[in-house]
């Protein structure tokens, strides 16, 4: 999911076969489990999973953290709503990292002191995969909302300073969570299932072989959704970059063709910084933007394909889903640190220690051409 807990699943794949386990008649085989010979565990990559997902959570306090002093430059009726999208999103982020990694380390740590792969009971994989659904959904949605948010602002800024409010946005966090909610739990009420998956540490809606129309229509619902959230959030950061282009074209006319006064000169700066603040919002949410496309769209394609394609290897399908589950598990790392790195002062940091540089080499090369 766009989960950074997800970089808990272990790839390490158990090495005793699984053909005798008995199956609980409410759920499907994984096609993992026909497998005839898996490799046997590596007892570094449980290390390697506690370490990813303690970095993970690391990250997103910091960002929070980074949020929490910053708030002052938010202030602002209109840049309110933006910073509560981003702390909701962080908050995700967090909670997706702690709450399914901890069962997915778990089950790990269960494989790994009986030396075989133990299938999780029913309960405990549903409660699993739920989570899953809920904290993969839910960063794509609230990125959806963040990109519209920050479309009206730049957009309609009249509309979204007299509609876009707290209270509004509040609102749109409770029906986007809910709505990651309710497609989560359905399984819960046996509508459609969760399995264990390849290699065993994980759960989640059936992605390979026979399905019935509830899980075929879960899986789809869950990769549309995500998607058109990916999908929707492109096209406004599209439309709010060219809108903020044209908004600065305009900007350096007026400023060539006419003279500053100082009554001016006192607006010019509150909508200097104003727009500065638009940019820099709009940069860290581009980036997060790209990182859900190229992180997201290999898993969520391959779970929409999968439910129009019968027939396919055991070995591409396991092979193929691992690896857009490990390039999905890098999202909800990469999110936060587009807030440590992208921030206004360390952008400002990183240009001045580049003109410095760049003069401190052309007046060495000056100094040496005279020399000469």
């Amino acid at each position: 999911m766009r989960t950074a807990s997800m970089t808990t699943f272990s790839t390490s794949t158990p090495s005793i076969l699984l053909q005798n386990l008995k199956m609980n008649s409410s759920e499907q085989p994984g096609p993992w489990l026909n497998s005839s010979t898996l490799p046997p565990m590596k007892s570094s990559s449980l290390g390697v999973s506690c370490f990813t997902m303690t970095f993970g959570a690391i990250s997103n306090l910091t960002a929070l953290g980074i949020l929490a002093k910053s708030r002052v430059r938010f202030r602002r009726p209109s840049k309110s709503p933006f910073l509560l999208l981003t702390v909701a999103l962080l908050l995700a982020d967090l909670a997706g990292h702690v709450i399914p990694g901890a069962f997915a380390l778990y089950l790990h740590t269960d494989q790994m002191n009986q030396m075989k792969a133990v299938k999780p009971t029913k309960v405990f994989c549903q409660i699993f995969g739920a989570s899953m659904v809920f904290f993969g959904l839910c960063p794509l949605l609230l990125g959806f909302a963040m990109a519209v948010e920050r479309c009206v602002a730049i957009t309609r800024p009249f509309f979204h300073a007299a509609m876009v409010t707290l209270g509004h946005v509040w609102r749109v966090v409770l029906l986007l969570s809910s709505l990651a909610f309710v497609l989560a739990v359905l399984p819960l009420f046996e509508v459609g299932t969760y399995t264990t998956q390849f290699p065993g540490t994980w759960c989640f809606l059936p992605i390979h072989g026979p399905k019935s129309t509830a899980d075929t229509n879960l899986a789809l619902a869950f990769s549309c959704l995500g998607l058109t959230a990916l999908t929707f959030s492109l096209l406004c950061n599209i439309l709010s970059g060219l809108t903020l282009l044209q908004a600065r074209n305009k900007s350096h006319n007026v400023n060539t063709k006419s003279a500053a006064r100082c009554t001016r000169r006192a607006s010019s700066t509150s909508s200097t910084f104003s727009r500065s603040l638009n940019v820099e919002m709009m940069v860290q949410l581009a980036v997060i933007t790209v990182v859900s496309c190229v992180c997201w769209s290999p898993f969520l394609i391959h779970i929409l394909v999968m439910q129009f394609k019968q027939r396919t290897s055991t070995q591409e399908k396991d092979g193929f889903i691992l690896l857009g589950l490990r390039m999905a598990s890098w999202n909800q790392i990469l999110d936060p640190w587009v807030y440590i790195l992208l921030r206004k002062a360390v952008l400002i940091r990183v240009c001045c220690a580049t003109v410095t540089e760049n003069r401190s080499f052309a007046d060495s090369h000056r100094q040496a051409f005279m020399l000469q």
